[in-house]
């Protein structure tokens, strides 16, 4: 009998090639281990509502209203609700067809695809256009959007870099086509090294991979670190030198830790460098409302914009985004409220700041917290989370340790991630997951428990891996970085 289309043997192979850690084995087992009544610390995922954030109450309240519009109509809503939520409610409501529970063009709503473009006008310091915005479910919705109509097969590469969030390597890997890395460099702060970068190019042409997009992710995930302004324009020169498509993840950038290099858009280098050069890139830039002080991982809102894309091209996105009818429209509205917050004089405006200060200003003394714990640990090295939302230590395992986890069949860094588990219930993702150096081992944690919570876990954390190491290490030591 032959076998059935769902039977796991006759499944499309690049389904079984995908791999996510971040969802991996050490989340399973975590899983299994809550079930069973233990306590534990998901850091695994940067979801900071599930680690204790408290939403943002503006824009609860006009979503609220939204959903419930029948509230605008009782006389006592003006008891229950500022007077500037009502207004926005009602001017969200006015831009659908039938409130939220109606589909929305498959780009998303044109008034709020125009606050997104007057936002990014002010970030940048150039006019955006609304039609070149399209609206997704979360950003990584429009990353797989953008990789589907990049990649056309196994001979197509994307230069990824390495360590890299895995939602690239698993899109890249589903839609069949190949992940090309580069590697950052740690002991330049996870530094971008652009002879690397020509290496990675010229391997790739080597094994008949055509480079089609280079993916930056900044602040970076999983490694923390901010590009330069410099660095940037390297970046950019690279790309139209090669020819190829610059996916800008910027995700994280209200998720700024320091002073010394601020966030700045590879769309504000690129148009800063004038024609001809500003004309030639091809960009596509991301951002979303799960990160930043908003936190609403759930809500599943993002947007990606356009920059010198052709107007075929952008028909045959909207063609493919239309497949799916409609972005979810509450998460628009977040889009909209992120980017049109309460200004000066509004009467939610103190609150908003207060709450949206608050947030940013503890997530840079955790940050702070986490890097030093993990670097007052026995053979962990940490560097500074300057942005986003995690920290990436380097754990320098001892040979003993290696072995035993060649012996239990696990990689070295699952080995020590699983047994910091069980010992402390702190769910975190091994290094192997986000791509490393060969014998290089490390674990990507959030900075999102929290503050109050954080001296107990790193103090947990020193605990399991001085006891660690005291099993496994033969007491000659090892040199830091």
């Amino acid at each position: 009998m032959s076998p059935k289309a769902l039977d796991y043997d006759s499944l499309n192979e690049n389904v079984k090639k995908c791999q996510y850690a971040v969802r991996g084995e050490l989340y399973l087992r975590a899983s299994e281990l809550q079930k069973e009544g233990k306590k534990i610390i998901f850091t695994n995922v940067g979801n900071p509502h599930a680690l204790g954030q408290k939403p943002l109450t503006f824009p609860r309240q006009v979503i609220a209203l939204c959903q419930a519009p029948f509230l605008l109509d009782d006389p006592n809503v003006e008891l229950m609700f500022p007077a500037d939520a009502i207004a926005r409610a009602k001017h969200y409501l006015a831009m659908t067809s039938g409130g939220l529970g109606a589909y929305s063009d498959s780009r998303g709503l044109i008034g709020i695809r125009k606050e997104i473009a007057e936002f990014i006008g002010r970030r940048d310091g150039y006019p955006s256009d609304p039609e070149l915005i399209f609206l997704t479910d979360g950003a990584s919705k429009g990353v797989m959007q953008i990789l589907n109509v990049i990649i056309r097969g196994q001979n197509d590469g994307i230069l990824v870099p390495v360590p890299q969030y895995p939602l690239y390597s698993a899109t890249i890997s589903l839609l069949g086509g190949s992940l090309v890395p580069y590697y950052l460099d740690e002991s330049a702060n996870w530094g971008l090294d652009m002879n690397n970068l020509r290496n990675a190019v010229q391997q790739a042409a080597f094994k008949g991979i055509t480079v089609r997009a280079m993916v930056i992710i900044n602040p970076g995930n999983p490694t923390g670190q901010c590009l330069s302004e410099a660095n940037l324009k390297e970046i950019v020169q690279f790309c139209i030198q090669e020819n190829i498509v610059l996916m800008g993840d910027e995700v994280y950038q209200q998720n700024i830790y320091q002073d010394e290099r601020p966030f700045i858009s590879a769309r504000k280098v690129l148009l800063d460098m004038g024609p001809p050069m500003s004309k030639e890139l091809q960009l596509v830039s991301f951002h979303t409302v799960s990160k930043g002080y908003w936190g609403e991982c759930g809500q599943r809102g993002g947007y990606f914009e356009m920059t010198n894309i052709p107007p075929e091209t952008v028909d045959e996105i909207y063609k493919v985004a239309s497949i799916a009818l409609s972005p979810n429209v509450p998460a628009q509205i977040f889009l909209g409220l992120m980017v049109n917050p309460p200004k000066p004089g509004d009467i939610s405006y103190l609150k908003f700041e207060q709450e949206s200060k608050g947030i940013l200003e503890s997530l840079r003394r955790r940050a702070r917290m986490m890097t030093d714990g993990f670097n007052s640990c026995r053979n962990v090295v940490c560097n500074f989370t300057e942005g986003a939302m995690y920290s990436f230590p380097q754990i320098r395992l001892p040979p003993k340790a290696i072995e035993a986890a060649k012996k239990a069949g696990k990689h070295p860094d699952v080995f020590y991630c699983l047994q910091l588990l069980e010992a402390t219930g702190i769910s975190t993702v091994p290094g192997s997951g986000f791509g490393q150096k060969e014998g290089v081992f490390h674990l990507r944690t959030t900075i999102l428990p929290a503050e109050e919570d954080m001296p107990a876990i790193m103090n947990s954390f020193k605990k399991f891996n001085d006891e660690f190491m005291e099993q496994y290490e033969d007491h000659r030591g090892y040199s830091r970085l």
